[in-house]
C-alpha cells in the first residue's frame, strides 16, 4: 500500500496520502533493532515510532486514535487498545504452547 501511494505521489505531487503507519511497542534498546531491521527487510517505513521500554501503550493509542491496532499478545489487545479495532498476530514466543 505504501508503494502504491509512493507511485501516486510521484505522478501527482498534490496527492494526499491516506495510509499512516505507526509502531507502538513496549520494546526498548537493544530489542528495537529487530523491529527496525524487519521493517526495512519488508520495505515498510513508519511515519512515527514509539519504543516505550515496558510502559503501557494505551496513552499513545488514545492520542493516535488508529483505525486498527495489531499485537502479538492477546492480553495487550484486551487492556491496551480500548475501543480500537484489534487484530491478534499469533507469532513469536508469547504464542508458543
Amino acid at each position: 500500500m505504501q508503494k502504491l501511494e509512493d507511485r501516486e505521489q510521484e505522478m501527482d505531487p498534490g496527492y494526499k496520502r491516506i495510509i499512516r503507519t505507526s509502531i507502538v511497542t513496549a520494546r526498548n534498546a537493544p530489542a528495537h533493532e529487530r523491529v527496525v531491521t524487519t521493517l526495512e527487510a519488508w520495505g515498510v517505513s513508519a511515519n512515527e515510532t514509539f519504543f516505550l521500554g515496558g510502559m503501557k501503550k494505551d496513552r499513545i493509542l488514545s492520542i493516535l486514535k488508529p483505525h486498527m491496532f495489531f499485537d502479538d499478545q492477546k492480553s495487550h489487545l484486551e487492556s491496551e487498545a480500548g475501543d480500537i479495532p484489534m487484530v491478534h498476530i499469533p507469532f513469536g514466543i508469547a504464542n508458543t504452547s
